[in-house]
């Protein structure tokens, strides 16, 4: 049988993809993560699923609960918030599958950048203005950042910054970005994006980090930080241009 790694999109239970959904539906076994998850998603599970929160299990507990599904014959969904590629934690666990001999597949969501973007009613990529989007986190309690990886080093890109699971270290993030934006450089916070208490913060770095300590965020934020956020004067993309020849390839 087969685990699948599902992206649960960043909150709103509608934004999980249809391919996501339909494969939720056929599995016997759930592993969700209790704290992230909507638990309306769940309602997507046959009546008889088995659903398993993984809120409080470690790693070894939460392979052991998709190796055992696999042995009894049970397809299993484990639900991820966002989409699997990016701060998932996906990667450890597929290691310890292979490890194990148990096949599974990954289905994409929407992560939680492309919601804080739908929320600002921002494109983060802008003709002329920047091109480049950067997202990263900052080394803390968890794992550090590998060399090279730094804000002060990625911030000389001057490229849009999105941070996750950054809201409580707000004040080092303006640090050490201010160098290189400077303090009018339009900023961003959204706290649950998509869900019916998103919250919304727009500054600049000169004023976001007050406006966040002020709101009470301190997770589930992404942190935008670049001038893309704040672009209305740009060249129209070369995409929709009347000028461009459509019968070239």
């Amino acid at each position: 049988m087969t685990v699948y790694f599902i992206g649960a999109g960043p909150g709103a239970a509608d934004l999980i993809t249809v391919r996501g959904a339909r494969t939720l539906a056929a599995c016997q076994v759930c592993l969700y993560a209790g704290s992230l998850v909507p638990r309306e998603l769940l309602a997507e599970c046959p009546p008889d699923a088995l659903l398993v929160d993984t809120a409080q299990l470690n790693l070894d507990e939460i392979t052991g609960e998709l190796v055992r599904a696999h042995e009894d014959g049970h397809d299993v969904a484990r639900l991820h918030s966002g989409d699997p590629s990016v701060f998932s934690a996906v990667a450890e666990q597929m290691r310890r599958l292979d490890a194990a001999g148990v096949p599974y597949e990954v289905v994409p969501g929407v992560p939680a950048f492309a919601a804080a973007a739908a929320a600002l009613k921002r494109e983060l990529t802008v003709p002329t203005v920047g091109q480049t989007v950067i997202l990263t986190r900052i080394a803390h309690r968890a794992t550090a950042m590998p060399d090279g990886e730094d804000l002060a080093t990625l911030g000389r890109s001057g490229a849009l910054i999105v941070l996750h699971l950054a809201a409580r270290y707000v004040d080092r993030v303006v640090e050490e970005l201010l160098p290189h934006y400077g303090a009018d450089c339009p900023a961003a916070v959204v706290a649950m994006a998509s869900r019916p208490d998103e919250l919304i913060l727009r500054g600049s770095l000169s004023d976001i980090a007050e406006q966040v300590k002020a709101a009470g965020v301190i997770r589930t934020a992404v942190i935008m930080v670049g001038r893309t956020l704040g672009a209305e004067q740009f060249r129209d993309s070369h995409l929709y241009s009347a000028e461009r020849d459509r019968h070239v390839c």
